[in-house]
């Protein structure tokens, strides 16, 4: 992907740089550390979030050979500016021991199946749902935030041994979750994967 980076994030990324050695991560941990801090300005992030090298790097191939991207909330969606996402929200409705927000999770595991790169940065509801389908994903980006649920989702989460980022906090969000899911959108694909 040819991307045209403005120079205030250059100048953010060196500050970043400047206030915490991310040098020893691995290159796409790397990627996903800095783009979450640089979203939330929040250097805490270094030491909250959890993540594999192996799984980013699947992901990453999966993503850019076209894998569908499914985001929980506009919010999200509207934060991943070069990828068409699917968010089923405004099709989705609420009944009995079931948040909206969990149905369009089902709308959309029905819209695109099994092998897609899920990005959860609103509601708990939404990953737990996630949770019960057996979606195979690519990736679950699992980073909602709250006081309600989402510190227990995104420990369920890394007990699925789905692939996965998340955090193990209270923080979180729209912002975040999508920038999680552009740093590997941004990250250069390997010359041995582009001719395949």
């Amino acid at each position: 992907m040819n991307r045209v980076v403005h120079p205030i994030e250059v100048e953010s990324y060196r500050r970043l740089r400047a206030r915490l050695d991310t040098s020893h991560l691995s290159p796409l941990t790397r990627a996903v550390t800095e783009r979450v801090i640089h979203s939330a300005a929040d250097l805490e992030y270094a030491d909250d979030l959890v993540m594999d090298e192996g799984e980013l790097a699947k992901a990453h191939a999966a993503l850019h050979s076209g894998a569908p991207v499914v985001v929980d909330v506009e919010m999200v969606a509207a934060g991943i500016t070069r990828r068409e996402t699917v968010c089923r929200l405004r099709d989705a409705v609420a009944g009995p021991g079931l948040t909206r927000s969990a149905h369009a999770i089902r709308l959309a595991y029905d819209q695109v199946g099994p092998g897609a790169l899920w990005v959860i940065g609103n509601a708990p509801t939404a990953l737990e749902e996630l949770l019960t389908l057996d979606a195979a994903p690519a990736l679950v980006v699992g980073l909602p935030v709250g006081f309600v649920g989402a510190v227990e989702s995104k420990a369920a989460l890394r007990e699925s041994g789905l692939p996965a980022v998340s955090n193990v906090s209270e923080k979180g969000g729209s912002a975040v979750a999508s920038a999680a899911l552009n740093a590997l959108l941004y990250h250069p694909v390997p010359p041995s994967e582009e001719s395949l």
